[in-house]
């Protein structure tokens, strides 16, 4: 069955919602809709719709018209069968005592792992990029040194795969936060999946910008697997939210990164930076001081 994509991009969330609302009353009818923004600076956002028959291009150009977005931009795509695709991809990862598979591979699980099961979805963190294996990796790590957490944060979780690892070797409930409520859902839906309902708290804010986050603090243990900038703009949160000889594990950091990094939080009162690369990717474990 072909599938076809309509696309466009107009200034403004509220505008994006609008007009992928708008799309939704099209016929045919599309099976999906959804907007992002573009990380350009532009505050513009992208909405898409997609459909498995032909769109009326006409309807949409009106739609666009009316909604003062560019043109959509029509296309078919290739037909691709996504499951064999997602399973030749998403092969299982093991990082530590962790087992990080699709579905698909629940009956490949080894014994004496800490298995934990993540689908390909829209949020970052199947466990295949490096950034999140290097995570996956300190906090092992951590609990062979027989580092105890109390009071556990992940900020910018994605998918939460770090917060379930956590929980699986600290018996405590880890905030997990993201500023992007599609994430937020998959998260939880994770949770559920990997049965941990009640264990991981799924909260949508931006880095430590929440009530339950504040009254959680100070922390033991803060994850943050998210990018260079923000992990340095947090520097002054994480230093407030941060328990005296509490530790940090941040990646999503290019190896040309980690020391500016590194320096930033040095500045803010974390000592003794424990770094780790993988190819291209650097995992920095830092304690305040």
């Amino acid at each position: 069955m072909p599938t076809y994509t309509a696309l466009t991009h107009l200034p403004g969330r509220e505008a994006a919602e609008a007009l992928a609302e708008a799309c939704e009353d099209l016929t045919p009818e599309p099976v999906g809709t959804g907007i992002f923004e573009i990380e350009d600076g532009s505050q513009r956002w992208e909405v898409g719709a997609y459909f498995t028959e032909a769109p009326d291009e006409i309807a949409l150009a009106l739609l666009a018209a009316a909604h003062g977005a560019q043109p959509f931009t029509v296309s078919e795509l290739p037909e691709v069968d996504w499951v064999a695709h997602v399973r030749r991809e998403l092969t299982p990862v093991r990082a530590g005592r962790f087992y990080v598979h699709g579905s698909h591979d629940a009956d490949s699980v080894p014994e004496g792992v800490e298995a934990l099961c993540i689908e390909a979805a829209m949020a970052f963190g199947t466990g295949h990029h490096n950034t999140t294996k290097g995570c996956l990796e300190a906090l092992d790590r951590l609990a062979v040194e027989g580092f105890n957490a109390t009071r556990i944060a992940d900020i910018g979780c994605g998918t939460a795969v770090l917060a379930m690892g956590a929980a699986r070797l600290w018996p405590v409930t880890v905030l997990a936060s993201d500023i992007d409520p599609v994430a937020v859902d998959v998260a939880a839906a994770n949770v559920i999946a990997n049965g941990l309902h009640g264990r991981v708290e799924c909260l949508e804010a931006a880095g430590f910008d929440h009530p339950t986050l504040h009254q959680a603090a100070p922390y033991d243990l803060v994850l943050a697997n998210i990018l260079k900038q923000p992990l340095i703009d947090l520097t002054p949160d994480m230093a407030r939210h941060v328990a005296p000889g509490g530790r940090i594990v941040m990646s999503g950091i290019l190896t040309t990164q980690a020391d500016e990094v590194a320096a930033a939080y040095a500045g803010a009162g974390f000592v003794q930076p424990d770094r780790r690369d993988l190819g291209d990717w650097t995992t920095l474990v830092m304690t305040r001081g």
